[in-house]
């Protein structure tokens, strides 16, 4: 069975446009935080639910910054907030772009895992001249799956 999810002519302009978007890009995030995982797994989340009761807070201590001491910092919490709103959409449009990308190499990967293994199938049933037996054992080799075990007898 043949397979050809998708084909793709990228043209030398296309990479450079796509590696100058990229480059755009790379140095528009590069001020921004990186975590580690650790750090991350420590850090409290403002998920979907948490998020409403943050806005209502940040709206309700605006109304009450009498009531706030000097030291409590609801202009940043106001400004992160803000930050936030204006990051999000961007990150989804990242987010839909990565996974398409990565929609992409795994159909590409597939394209060329299928063609290989039918290709390797073909060349078991015909290649028995001697010229491919050193390519056959290089491919026996790389090949997943189907691998000689070392108890089995030589050929």
């Amino acid at each position: 069975m043949t397979q050809n999810l998708i084909s793709l002519d990228l043209s030398a302009d296309d990479v450079a446009e796509f590696d100058a978007a990229l480059a755009v890009i790379e140095t528009f995030v590069k001020p921004l935080l990186s975590l580690t995982a650790e750090e991350a797994k420590g850090l409290s989340k403002m998920g979907d639910k948490s998020e409403q009761f943050c806005r209502q807070a940040a709206m309700l201590l605006g109304q009450n910054r009498d009531m706030l001491p000097a030291t409590f910092p609801l202009d940043e919490m106001v400004s992160d907030l803000a930050s936030f709103d204006v990051l999000r959409p961007r990150a989804v449009r990242l987010h839909d772009a990565v996974a398409r990308l990565d929609d992409t190499l795994m159909a590409l990967g597939s394209d060329v895992m299928v063609a290989a293994s039918k290709g390797y199938g073909l060349m078991q049933m015909f290649g028995k001249d001697e010229s491919l037996t050193m390519l056959q054992d290089a491919m026996l080799v790389r090949r997943p799956g189907k691998r000689k075990s070392k108890d089995s007898p030589a050929a």
